[in-house]
C-alpha cells in the first residue's frame, strides 16, 4: 500500500488503513484541506465553485461522491462533470470562471491506484510551494466545515467532453477540411476509460468517418496495463494492420498522454508526439518550445531548425507549464506523449495532440511511418529502481553527481534529480513522483550506446 503526495496531486493504492492507501478518510482530508486552502486565499469574499471530474477507473464512483459531498460541507459549490478527461476539466474550470477543480485520476497507474491532482482557477495544477499548504493544512487537520444553511451546492455538466472538443475544432491550425478530405482510418485504444468516450467523438467531428475502436468501453476494467508505452500496446498494434488502419491512437486513462501506432503496426514513439506537433506549429507559427529533462533531443533539434529556442524543465507538468510561461513558448509538453498547447489552455492534452497530428498528417500527404522517418533518430533507454523505506536516496544521488562532476567529458544538472549530459547522449535519474521508484532515463543515437549509458550510471549505483 501507498499513499504518495507531491507535486503531481494526492495518489496511492484503494483500501488499507488511513496514510497507507488512499482511504476514505484520506479522501475526505486532503479535499478538505484544499477547500480549506482555497478558501483562505479567496480576498473576494464570493462563494466558491470548484470543477470535479473523473476518469473510469472503478474506484472513482466512491471517490467522486466523497470529494463532491466533502466540497458541499465545505461550503462550496460543485460543478460535476462525471466521466471527464484530465484536460477536459481543465477546460471546464477555465469556461466556468470556477476557482479550481479536482481530478480523480491515477493516470497511467493500474487499476487499484487513484488520486486526486488538484487545479487551481487557470484550471493549471497547483505548484509544489502551494501543495506543501495543502498538505500541512491536512496534517494539522486545520479546518471547519460549515452549518447546515451553507452546504454547497451541485450542478451537473454532461457536456463538458462536447464543449471541450468544440474548442479544440476552432482552433486555427486545426484543419478540419483537409482531415476530411484525407479520409483517414484510425484505430484507438481508450484502455476502457474516458478516452473511449471522448477520442472517438473527437475523430467523428474531424471529419474521420472510419473510426477502429478497440477498449472504448468506459467499465474501469483495463484491458492492458494502462501506460501507453510499446510492451502494453500489442493488441492495437496488431489492430491497425488487420484493419488496414492509416493511424492508431492510444491514450492513457485520464487522456492527457498520446501515443501513436505507424500504419505498419511500428510504434511512432511516444517521444515524438510532441516532436512531430510541434514541427507542426512551428512551420505556421515560429516560436519557443519547452520539455521536461527526461524528453528526448529531438525537440531541440526542431527547434533550433526554425531558428527559435529550447528549454528544458524540472520533471512534472507544473514545472513544463511555468517555464513555457516565462519564456512565452508557444508549444511544449513532456516526452511520454503529453502536448500542452497554450493557444488552447496550459496542459497535457491529448485531444489536442489529435487534432494537430491528424492536420500535420493531412498536409503532408504521406504515411505515418515516413512522416516518423523525418525526424531525428534518438532512442531513449528507460529504466527503474524500487526504493525501500531504508533506502536514502537523495545522498545516493548526491554521490552520482559528485562522482560524474569529476569528469570533464560530462556535465552535470541537479535542479532534478541528476541528470548527465554527454557530448552524445544523456542520463537522467530523479525519484518519482507518482510510484515509489527512481527513473533512470537515458538516450543515444542507438539503443546500444542508450543502455550503455544507462549501465556506466547503474553500476554507480
Amino acid at each position: 500500500m501507498s499513499l504518495i503526495k507531491s507535486i503531481s496531486g494526492i495518489r496511492g493504492t484503494i483500501g488499507g488503513a488511513p496514510d497507507k492507501g488512499l482511504s476514505p478518510l484520506d479522501v475526505v482530508k486532503f479535499t478538505t484541506a484544499f477547500a480549506t486552502f482555497l478558501q483562505r486565499r479567496n480576498q473576494s469574499g464570493k462563494r466558491l465553485t470548484l470543477v470535479v471530474g473523473r476518469d473510469a477507473r472503478l474506484s472513482g464512483a466512491m471517490v467522486d461522491r466523497l470529494v463532491v459531498g466533502t466540497l458541499q460541507g465545505m461550503g462550496i459549490d460543485v460543478i460535476e462533470t462525471g466521466f471527464s478527461t484530465t484536460p477536459t476539466t481543465e477546460m471546464s474550470v477555465i469556461d466556468s470562471h470556477a476557482d479550481g477543480g479536482i481530478i480523480i485520476t491515477a493516470s497511467h497507474n493500474p487499476k487499484h491506484w487513484n488520486a486526486l491532482k488538484l487545479l487551481n482557477a487557470r484550471g493549471e495544477f497547483i505548484d509544489a510551494a502551494e501543495g506543501k499548504e495543502v498538505i500541512a493544512i491536512a496534517e494539522k487537520e486545520d479546518f471547519n466545515y460549515c452549518d447546515v444553511d451553507s452546504l454547497g451546492q451541485v450542478t451537473v455538466d454532461n457536456d463538458a467532453i462536447d464543449k471541450h472538443i468544440q474548442r479544440v475544432l476552432a482552433l486555427k491550425l486545426v484543419d478540419v477540411e483537409a482531415i476530411r478530405k484525407a479520409n483517414f482510418r484510425v484505430a484507438v485504444d481508450a484502455v476502457n476509460s474516458t478516452g473511449g468516450i471522448a477520442i472517438p467523438r473527437l475523430l467523428k467531428a474531424l471529419g474521420v468517418n472510419q473510426v477502429v475502436e478497440l477498449n472504448c468501453e468506459p467499465t474501469g476494467h483495463f484491458a492492458h496495463n494502462p501506460e501507453p508505452i510499446p510492451a502494453n500496446l500489442t493488441q492495437i498494434a496488431e489492430t491497425v494492420v488487420k484493419e488496414h488502419c492509416d493511424l492508431g491512437v492510444v491514450v492513457d486513462p485520464d487522456v492527457d498522454r498520446l501515443a501513436l501506432v505507424c500504419e505498419t503496426g511500428e510504434m511512432f514513439g511516444e517521444e515524438y508526439t510532441l516532436v512531430s506537433v510541434a514541427d507542426y506549429v512551428l512551420q505556421h507559427t515560429p516560436g519557443n518550445t519547452v520539455s521536461n529533462m527526461s524528453s528526448s533531443r529531438a525537440l531541440r533539434d526542431i527547434t533550433r531548425k526554425y531558428g527559435c529556442d529550447y528549454a528544458a524543465s524540472a520533471v512534472g507538468e507544473v514545472n513544463v507549464t511555468t517555464l513555457m510561461r516565462e519564456t512565452n513558448a508557444i508549444i511544449g509538453g513532456e516526452g511520454n506523449g503529453g502536448v500542452i498547447y497554450p493557444e488552447l489552455h496550459a496542459g497535457r492534452d491529448a485531444l489536442v495532440g489529435v487534432a494537430l497530428f491528424l492536420s500535420l498528417l493531412a498536409h503532408k500527404g504521406m504515411k505515418v511511418s515516413e512522416l516518423r522517418k523525418t525526424y531525428p533518430e534518438y532512442i531513449i533507454s528507460k529504466n527503474r529502481k524500487d526504493l525501500t523505506e531504508d533506502m536514502d536516496v537523495d545522498a545516493l544521488l548526491v554521490k552520482v553527481a559528485n562522482k560524474f562532476r569529476a569528469d570533464s567529458s560530462c556535465q552535470v544538472n541537479t535542479i532534478d534529480g541528476v541528470k548527465i549530459d554527454f557530448e552524445d547522449g544523456w542520463v537522467h535519474l530523479r525519484k518519482s513522483n507518482t510510484e515509489p521508484i527512481i527513473r533512470i532515463y537515458s538516450e543515444a543515437h542507438t539503443e546500444d550506446r542508450a543502455n550503455e549509458l544507462a549501465q556506466q550510471v547503474m553500476a554507480e549505483i
